[in-house]
């Protein structure tokens, strides 16, 4: 497949640009509301991209003025009245496959650029991103209080994991929007700029990711999120197990040449900078 080819399906739309996978949820009239369209439709963009040499970092956002507006409430919901059970687990188990499951343990490094509104179940893949960069002008809010139902999937994990005990009950509780300045402060993303500026903070973000060695990147992020809910004692034992494995699958080249660089070169600084990778590792 060419570089710069475009993946263009119904409701998503990929891109490709010098590493980055930027991936659009595209549904701008609907503000980009999780329809089970999109959601079969990302599910298979994950599961390319995780084995695409492009898509080195991927970047998930939204069409138009939107990140994802949350689920569609008439597809998702209404159209499936009387369906029965089993058409009900089926649209379900996809939502939350793409959203949470495939997309926290991604192959490669995932980052969330917050465009615009990010409502309810617009909150799952952008947690379960690795990092977030929202736009100022951003809105975000756990809304579901307000139509009479608890925010579910994993939404009420998603704002526990990030926002703390009582930022979450309050807007849990009431229902009430809030920017991207205030997402930034509370921990739900890393940090919130101009939206003039988002694309170019992203960008460099993902340039600062690319430079790394993608193997040691990935255990590094598998091994703080499965760490995150052990005790002590586990988590030691996780993280030896973890390192030796990365180390058979590395081969120990990053080691060896981050090492080299720092005590033999005195090139690399390892607190202020990537060791080179193309001396190699």
């Amino acid at each position: 497949m060419a570089a710069n080819e475009t993946i263009r399906k119904e409701t998503v739309l990929v891109e490709f640009d010098n590493g980055i996978a930027w991936v659009t949820m595209n549904r701008p009239e609907k503000r980009n509301a999780m329809s089970p369209t999109l959601n079969r439709e990302m599910l298979e963009v994950v599961d390319l991209l995780e084995q695409d040499d492009r898509c080195g970092v991927l970047v998930l956002t939204g069409a138009g003025e939107s990140f994802a507006a949350g689920m569609d409430l008439k597809e998702y919901f209404r159209e499936l009245d009387g369906k029965g059970r089993g058409a009900t687990i089926a649209t379900r188990r996809t939502a939350y496959d793409w959203q949470w499951h495939r997309l926290m343990f991604f192959e490669k490094p995932t980052i969330a650029m917050v465009n615009g509104w990010c409502f309810g179940g617009a909150f799952s893949p952008m947690v379960a991103c690795d990092l977030a960069i929202a736009a100022d002008e951003a809105q975000f809010g756990v809304s579901e209080v307000n139509w009479g139902i608890i925010p579910a999937g994993n939404v009420t994990k998603a704002v526990a994991t990030t926002m703390g005990w009582r930022d979450s009950l309050y807007y849990i509780m009431t229902g009430l929007p809030f920017g991207g300045q205030k997402a930034a402060q509370m921990g739900l993303v890393n940090e919130s700029v101009p939206r003039d500026q988002l694309k170019q903070r992203v960008r460099e973000l993902a340039d600062i990711l690319l430079a790394k060695n993608p193997s040691v990147l990935k255990a590094c992020k598998d091994t703080y999120k499965r760490v995150y809910n052990m005790d002590f004692g586990t988590a030691e034992d996780y993280i030896t197990a973890k390192l030796e494995q990365m180390f058979q699958i590395d081969g120990m080249k990053g080691r060896n040449e981050g090492m080299r660089q720092f005590l033999d070169e005195k090139s690399l600084k390892p607190g202020l900078g990537t060791y080179d990778r193309k001396k190699g590792g």
